[in-house]
C-alpha cells in the first residue's frame, strides 16, 4: 500500500514533466509505448526471471535511445525507486534498477538534445533529485555488502551532483549519516574508493559546511593514507584527485587549516615535494602531481585569494611550522636548481619561496643565509634568483622569480640595505663578465651588469627585469635611494667623458626603449615578449625612486632632456595610458618634491613648462586615465594560475604554449606583466602622490614668482629721501601688490576652471568633489588675503598721513627754538657792545686822570655785575626751555623710530646757522 501511494506521488510530478515533453508530435510512440510495457512487466510481473529480464531490456533500451530516456523520465522513476525499497533482498534487481537510473542521468546523444532543446538526462535528474527522500533512499544503499550496488550508487550520486549539485548538497547534509558514508567508501575497494574521491571532491568546492563536516570525520588522514599507497608524486590520477580534495578542504577555511597543521601536521605534504634521486625522468602526470601539492603549500602560506582579514595569525603560523620542516629547501630545488622540471612547477615552486618568506622575518633571513649548489660552484640563493630574472625566456618564471624579490624586500629594511650595499660602482671589467663566472661577482655587480646594457631590444628586456628588482630595493627606503643615487656608471673608454649617474643612464633606456617600440610599430614587426612592459617597469622604478627623494629628482632635473624627454611622454598619443600616466606622475614628482629655490630646475619652472607644453587640463587628464584602468578598478590582486581540476591539468603543465596564446588573446589591460607593476602597494604609493602632486601644482601656479622676491625694505624710507618721494613710491609698491595679487586671482580662477573641466570630463565621484572644494577653498583664502593686504594699505597711509603732522609740529618747534637761540644771540651781541663802549670811555678817563679812575672802576664792576646778573636769568630760563624742548624730541624721535622713520634724516641741516657765539667773558678779563 505504501509503494503504491509513493509510486502515485511521483508519477504524478513526472506526468506534468512528460506532458510538456511528449506534447510533441516528434516524439517516438512506439518507444514510448515499449518502455512502458516494460515497466509494467517490472511492477507487475510474476516471474522474477520476467522481471529480471525486462529490467535488463529497460537498462539498454534507456543507455541508447534519446527519445527513450524522455519516456522513462515521464513514468519510470516510481518503478524503479520502488523496487530500491521493497526488495533489498533481490541484489540482481538492485543491480539493474541503479544501473538504469544512471543510464537514465547519462547524455546519450547530445545533437539529437541540441536539435529538440530538450535534455532528458538534465530533467532526469531534477526529478530524482526534487525527492529528499530518495537522495536518502540512495546513501542508504552504500551500506549493501554487494560490490556493484554501492559503486553503482556512487555513480548516480556523482552523476546528480553533476545536474543538482545544490539539492544533493541540503539533502546529503540532512541525512543522518551521509557524509559518514561517504567517507568510509574512502576505505572500500580501489574502484570504490576512486569513485567516492571524485565525488567528495565535487561536493567540497564550494558547500563550507560539508568541508568542516568531512575534516572531522578524519578526511585528512584518509587523504593521505591514500597518497602514500599509491607513491606520492609518482603516482597516477589517484593522487592527482586526492591534492584537489586537500585543496578544497583547505582553500578560504581557516579553520581547516589550523586542525591540518595541529593534528595531522604538514610532514605528508611537504614528502611529495622531495623527488628520489631517480625520480628526475618527469612525465605530465608527476608534474600535475607536483602542481597539485605546491598549490597547497601556497593556500598555506597566503589563505587563498580570498582568505579572512583576521587569518593573518593563522598565515604567520602555517610559515612558521612550514619552515621548521624545512620546505624551503625543497622550493629551491623545485624553483631553482632543478632546471629540468616543467616551466610551472618551477614558476609556482618561486612564488611559494616568496609567500614564505613574505613579512615573517626569521625566513627572510633564512633565504638570505641560503646558499645553493655544490663547491666550487656554490652562491647565494638570492643570486641564483636574480639569475633566473635575467635570463628566463618565459613571462611567468620572470615573474615569480620577481615576485620572491617583492616578498623578500617589502617592509625589510635590513633585507634592502644589504642588497643595497653591494650596488657600487663597478670597472668594466667586472661588469662585463661571462654568464658562465656571474657567480663569482657578488649580487649587486650582477645586478648593476644587467642595467647596463647594450642598445638593442634584447637587451633592453634585460635592463627591464633588472630594473625592477632596483626598485624592490629602493620602495620606502629613503637610505637605500641616496645610496644608490651616488653610484656611477663609467664610459665606454674613459677618455669618451666622465661617469655618468646610474638614475641618468635608465631614463636613457627608457627613452630607447620608446624609440624601438615607435619602430617596430612603423614597421609592423614583431617585438619580443614582454617588449611593451619595458617602459611601465622603468618608470615604476623612476616612480619609487623620486618619491620622497629631493635629491633624487634634482639628479634628474640636472639632466635638461629628461623634463623635455617627460613632457613628450605624457602628451604622445601612441603611448599607452601606463606610459602617459606614469611619467604624469613623475612630472609631478619634480614638483612636490622640487628643492631647488630658484633657477632653471625650480617647481615654478617645472610647472610653466607643464602648462606651456601640455596644459593643466590634459595633464591632469592623465591620471584619471590611468585611474579608470582595469588593475586600479580591480579589487582583487592578479591570479597566477586557476586552482587546479581535472578539466586543466593538461593545459597548467603546458604553461609555455597557455603563454603564447595568452599574449594573442588577453587584453592588453590584463597582461600579467602589467598587472605585477601595479600592484596594491604600487597603486596605493601613485593615489597618494596624486593628491599631494594637485595640491603642490596649484599652490604653485597659484603664486606669482615675483612674490617670492619681494624685499621687505621696500616699505622702509630711504636715507635722504624726501617724504614726498616716499609715499610715491610706497603708493607704487602697494599699486603693484594689488596688481600682482589680481594677477594671482585671475590665474587661480583659470586653474580652477581646468580642474573643473578635468572634473567633467570623467564620470563624477569623490575625487572631483574633493578638488572643487579645495580649489573653492583656495580662492576664498587669497580673497580674503588680498582683502587683508588692503586693509593693511589703508592703515598705512593713516599712520604715514600722523607721522606727516607730527614731523610739521617738530618743524614748527625747530623754528621757533632758532629763533630763541637768534634773540639771545642778539641780546649777547648788544652786551658786548656795551661793554666796548664802557671799556672805551675807561681807557679814555684813564688817559685823562687818575682821580676818577676809582669811579670808573667801581662803575664799571657794578656795571659788569648787572650785566652778568641780567644774561644769567635769561640764560637759566633759556636752559629750562631747551631742557623741555629736549625731553620732548626724545619722545618725539622715539616715537618716529617705532614707525620706521630716520630722524637723524629728518633733523638734519636744523640749527646749522644759528650756533651760539663763544663765550666773551675770557676777553673781558683780558
Amino acid at each position: 500500500m505504501d509503494f503504491k501511494l509513493g509510486r502515485l506521488n511521483l508519477n504524478a510530478v513526472a506526468q506534468g514533466v512528460g506532458g510538456l515533453v511528449f506534447g510533441n508530435e516528434n516524439s517516438s510512440a512506439s518507444e514510448d509505448s515499449y518502455v512502458e510495457r516494460l515497466l509494467d512487466r517490472i511492477s507487475n510481473g510474476v516471474l522474477a526471471e520476467d522481471r529480471r529480464a525486462a529490467l535488463t531490456e529497460l537498462q539498454s533500451v534507456v543507455a541508447e535511445s534519446h527519445s527513450a530516456q524522455l519516456a522513462f523520465g515521464a513514468m519510470g522513476f516510481p518503478v524503479l525507486l520502488g523496487v530500491l525499497k521493497e526488495e533489498r533482498d533481490d541484489v540482481d534487481m538492485i543491480r539493474g534498477s541503479l544501473e538504469t537510473l544512471v543510464s537514465a542521468l547519462t547524455p546519450v546523444d547530445q545533437n539529437q538534445a541540441l536539435k529538440s532543446g530538450v535534455q532528458p538526462a538534465l530533467m532526469n535528474s531534477d526529478l530524482l533529485s526534487r525527492e529528499a527522500e530518495s537522495i536518502s533512499l540512495l546513501l542508504s544503499m552504500l551500506e549493501e555488502e554487494d560490490f556493484y550496488v554501492r559503486y553503482y550508487t556512487l555513480q548516480l550520486l556523482t552523476a546528480l551532483l553533476t545536474h543538482s549539485q545544490n539539492r544533493l548538497q541540503e539533502a546529503i547534509l540532512s541525512t543522518p549519516r551521509g557524509i559518514t558514508r561517504l567517507i568510509d567508501m574512502l576505505m572500500d575497494r580501489e574502484v570504490i574508493r576512486n569513485e567516492a574521491l571524485l565525488l567528495l571532491t565535487h561536493l567540497s568546492r564550494e558547500a563550507e559546511e560539508i568541508k568542516k563536516i568531512l575534516v572531522f570525520e578524519g578526511a585528512f588522514e584518509k587523504i593521505f593514507s591514500i597518497i602514500k599507497e599509491e607513491g606520492g608524486s609518482d603516482g597516477g590520477v589517484v593522487v592527482q584527485d586526492c591534492l584537489e580534495l586537500l585543496s578544497n578542504l583547505l582553500r578560504k577555511t581557516p579553520s581547516n587549516q589550523i586542525l591540518l597543521r595541529e593534528t595531522v601536521g604538514f610532514e605528508s605534504l611537504i614528502s611529495i615535494l622531495k623527488l628520489r634521486s631517480s625520480s628526475y625522468s618527469f612525465t605530465k602526470q608527476k608534474t600535475v602531481n607536483l602542481l597539485g601539492a605546491l598549490e597547497i603549500i601556497e593556500l598555506l602560506l597566503t589563505g587563498g585569494l580570498d582568505a579572512e582579514p583576521g587569518a593573518d595569525s593563522n598565515r604567520i603560523a602555517n610559515q612558521t611550522v612550514l619552515a621548521q620542516k624545512r620546505v624551503l629547501d625543497c622550493l629551491l630545488f623545485l624553483g631553482v636548481e632543478s632546471q629540468w622540471v616543467a616551466v610551472s612547477v618551477r614558476c609556482l615552486a618561486l612564488r611559494c619561496t616568496g609567500c614564505l618568506v613574505a613579512r615573517h622575518s626569521q625566513n627572510l633571513d633564512a633565504l638570505a643565509s641560503k646558499v645553493i649548489g655544490e663547491e666550487p660552484h656554490a652562491e647565494p640563493a638570492l643570486n641564483s634568483i636574480l639569475h633566473i630574472i635575467l635570463r628566463t625566456s618565459s613571462i611567468h618564471e620572470f615573474l615569480a622569480a620577481d615576485y620572491v624579490f617583492k616578498s623578500f624586500c617589502e617592509k625589510n629594511p635590513d633585507g634592502q640595505s644589504l642588497l643595497a650595499s653591494t650596488i657600487i660602482s663597478q670597472p668594466l671589467s667586472v661588469t662585463h663578465t661571462s654568464p658562465e663566472e656571474d657567480f663569482k661577482i657578488p649580487f649587486g655587480s650582477m645586478l648593476l651588469k644587467g642595467l647596463t646594457v647594450n642598445e638593442n631590444e634584447g637587451d633592453l628586456e634585460i635592463c627591464c627585469r633588472a630594473a625592477s628588482v632596483l626598485s624592490y630595493i629602493l620602495q620606502d627606503n629613503i637610505h637605500c635611494k641616496e645610496r644608490v643615487l651616488k653610484v656611477a656608471i663609467e664610459a665606454t673608454m674613459p677618455s669618451l667623458g666622465v661617469p655618468e649617474p646610474l638614475l641618468h643612464r635608465i631614463v636613457k633606456y627608457l627613452a630607447l626603449a620608446t624609440s624601438l617600440r615607435s619602430k617596430n610599430a612603423d614597421s609592423k614587426s614583431p617585438s619580443p615578449a614582454g617588449g611593451s612592459n619595458i617602459q611601465p617597469i622603468i618608470l615604476r622604478l623612476l616612480v619609487i625612486w623620486l618619491a620622497d627623494c629631493p635629491n633624487a629628482v634634482q639628479s634628474f632635473l640636472d639632466s635638461r632632456p629628461n623634463l623635455t624627454y617627460l613632457l613628450e611622454l605624457v602628451s604622445s598619443k601612441a603611448e599607452t595610458v601606463w606610459v602617459r600616466g606614469l611619467s604624469a606622475v613623475i612630472l609631478g614628482q619634480c614638483v612636490l618634491f622640487n628643492k631647488a629655490r630658484e633657477g632653471n630646475t625650480d617647481a615654478f619652472m617645472v610647472v610653466d613648462a607643464i602648462s606651456q607644453k601640455i596644459g593643466l587640463t590634459s595633464y591632469f587628464l592623465k591620471f584619471d586615465e590611468m585611474r579608470k584602468s582595469f588593475p586600479f578598478i580591480s579589487s582583487k590582486p592578479p591570479q597566477y594560475h586557476k586552482p587546479l581540476e581535472r578539466s586543466n591539468a593538461a593545459s597548467t603543465t603546458e604553461i609555455e604554449d597557455a603563454n603564447e596564446h595568452d599574449e594573442t588573446s588577453q587584453k592588453h589591460d590584463e597582461d600579467p606583466v602589467v598587472m605585477s607593476v601595479f600592484d596594491g602597494q604600487f597603486i596605493s604609493l601613485i593615489n597618494r602622490l596624486e593628491t599631494d602632486i594637485r595640491e603642490s601644482i596649484v599652490d604653485t601656479f597659484s603664486h606669482t614668482k615675483s612674490k617670492v622676491t619681494v624685499i621687505p625694505a621696500e616699505l622702509e624710507q630711504k636715507s635722504g629721501e624726501k617724504n614726498e618721494d616716499y609715499i610715491k613710491r610706497l603708493k607704487a609698491f602697494v599699486e603693484k601688490q594689488c596688481r600682482e595679487m589680481q594677477d594671482l586671482l585671475g590665474r587661480n580662477a583659470t586653474l580652477a576652471e581646468d580642474l573643473a573641466k578635468t572634473g567633467g570630463s570623467s564620470e563624477p565621484g569623490t575625487d572631483q568633489r574633493a578638488i572643487g572644494s579645495r580649489e573653492r577653498v583656495q580662492t576664498e583664502t587669497l580673497t580674503s588675503d588680498l582683502h587683508e593686504a588692503m586693509q593693511r594699505i589703508e592703515m598705512l597711509k593713516s599712520e604715514k598721513a600722523k607721522i606727516e603732522a607730527e614731523a610739521s609740529m617738530y618743524r614748527n618747534v625747530a623754528g621757533k627754538m632758532e629763533s630763541d637761540l637768534q634773540s639771545l644771540s642778539d641780546a649777547y651781541n648788544s652786551l658786548e657792545q656795551v661793554n666796548y663802549r664802557l671799556e672805551s670811555e675807561v681807557k679814555a678817563l684813564r688817559n685823562g686822570g687818575s682821580e676818577l679812575h676809582l669811579d670808573i672802576e667801581a662803575i664799571k664792576s657794578e656795571a659788569r655785575e648787572e650785566a652778568q646778573k641780567e644774561s644769567e636769568a635769561e640764560l637759566n630760563d633759556l636752559l629750562v626751555c631747551l631742557g623741555q624742548e629736549q625731553s620732548k624730541v626724545e619722545k618725539l624721535s622715539a616715537k618716529l623710530e617705532e614707525l620706521g622713520e630716520d630722524v637723524d634724516a629728518l633733523l638734519e641741516g636744523i640749527g646749522d646757522d644759528a650756533a651760539l657765539p663763544e663765550d666773551g667773558r675770557d676777553e673781558e678779563d683780558d
